[in-house]
């Protein structure tokens, strides 16, 4: 990986208080992903069966994963702007399928009751990639090894 990029893809002058954000956001990612599995019927396949579109199984586990990992590595701090990138595109697939037709068939407020948590997802997704991990991360750890090796 291009050495200027990598610095890009880590670097965080965001504030230790930037762990309560990823906790808010990986962790609810990484309980959503485990309730696929835990739940299947209802949460992994039914969920999908709601909204009327039809995934196959193989997708639904990698979503489950996706959401796992993704969950994991945010909570960690570690490659935070690449694991808020899928999580970004699954809520806004969330969002237009799921939410979208709320609003067309119960109205605006309807919609907004039920996607108030897709929206502040969205938003942490958002400030993580904007901001970074910040200080408390492996992503500040592995710049400031990677600076001190360089010196």
């Amino acid at each position: 990986m291009n050495n200027n990029l990598f610095k890009k893809l880590l670097y965080t002058t965001a504030p230790a208080a930037t762990i309560l954000i990823r906790i808010m956001v990986g962790g609810i990612f990484l309980a959503e992903g485990i309730q696929k599995f835990l739940f299947f019927d209802a949460l992994g396949k039914g969920q999908f069966v709601k909204i009327d579109t039809p995934l196959s199984i193989g997708i639904l586990i990698f979503l489950a994963i996706l959401e796992m990992d993704c969950g994991i590595f945010i909570l960690c701090g570690f490659f935070t702007r690449v694991a808020v990138i899928p999580l970004i595109i699954d809520i806004l697939v969330a969002i237009t399928t799921a939410k979208i037709p709320i609003l067309l068939k119960n109205g605006f407020w309807a919609m907004v009751y039920e996607a108030r948590t897709d929206f502040s997802l969205f938003l942490g997704l958002v400030f993580l990639l904007i901001v970074g991990a910040g200080s408390w991360s492996f992503d500040a750890e592995i710049i400031k090894r990677k600076t001190k090796l360089s010196i």
